[in-house]
């Protein structure tokens, strides 16, 4: 499961962390693993499974 980073920033800017939000758009990939971003999800208060990309049919 990957997570679209524009999704996360998306996330952030409705939350009013613009802040955060530039510094996720630098910092992680297009495709962000839940894995090994896990502590990093965890401080933004985000839950993996409410961002992960919808499966295609």
């Amino acid at each position: 499961m990957r997570i679209a980073r524009h999704r996360i920033v998306t996330v952030l800017r409705e939350r009013g962390q613009q802040v955060r939000a530039d510094w996720v758009e630098r910092e992680l990939p297009e495709r962000v693993n839940p894995d090994e971003h896990a502590g990093l999800l965890a401080t933004l208060h985000l839950d993996p499974a409410d961002l992960a990309d919808t499966p295609s049919p």
